[in-house]
């Protein structure tokens, strides 16, 4: 979890020029997904231009340098710790950050959100918790159900996997990796519900100094 800025650039998103029009800045953002997308002018980072701009003033010929660009020092260096960048992205409540060189030129930029994404998985694999195994029918499968009971227990699920039990094609096979050591009443709720659980680990390992980071994250992802 020690990925620097560089490692993080999402390869996908071309930036716009100030030459191009807003024509062509809306149809990258259908074509990718995004409602916004960064600008670039001689290989200086410039800001983000948002799909609600280009809405707003209604004229797919305007060019992109008449934009009042968004975040134009949102950007951080290509060697900036990921935890950084987000504090850069909080800072200034922006979905992208520009990742810049040593001589200040912009080399590409960080799809915050994906990034994030990633970042919680392996989260949930870093942070010390309980693991359950469940056994159910296919038609009495529902996450949300278990995770309201979970909850109920002051407790949320890191991750989870869902798979059809080998010997018997008819149930499944539920992994839950939650953020608490003690189990105990997480399984009488459960059991009280008819859940059978067929496993239960605890895992106590984590990484020296990575406790704080993890939580700058899930306070970062309100998890």
């Amino acid at each position: 979890m020690d990925m620097i800025a560089e490692e993080l650039i999402n390869h996908m998103i071309p930036p716009l020029k100030l030459k191009d029009d807003a024509h062509k800045a809306m149809l990258w953002m259908e074509e990718l997904r995004s409602n916004e997308l960064p600008v670039v002018d001689n290989e200086l980072f410039k800001g983000i231009l948002t799909e609600d701009m280009i809405l707003e003033v209604n004229d797919v010929d305007k060019l992109v340098a008449d934009f009042k660009l968004q975040n134009e020092n949102c950007s951080v260096n290509k060697n900036t710790h990921f935890y950084d960048v987000l504090k850069v992205a909080a800072e200034n409540k922006a979905k992208m950050v520009g990742v810049l060189d040593d001589e200040l030129k912009y080399i590409g930029v960080i799809s915050v959100q994906d990034t994030v994404t990633a970042f919680a998985q392996s989260a949930a694999v870093h942070m010390p918790g309980g693991i359950l195994v469940l056994s159910m029918s296919q038609i009495d499968y529902s996450l949300a159900e278990i995770s309201r009971l979970i909850e109920e227990n002051n407790a949320k699920i890191l991750s989870s996997s869902v798979k059809e039990d080998e010997l018997d094609g008819s149930k499944l096979r539920v992994t839950l990796k939650i953020n608490k050591l003690d189990l105990t009443a997480i399984i009488a709720t459960l059991d009280r519900f008819g859940y059978k659980i067929i496993a239960r680990f605890q895992e106590t390992k984590i990484e020296e100094g990575q406790k704080d980071r993890l939580d700058l994250l899930l306070r970062y992802l309100d998890i």
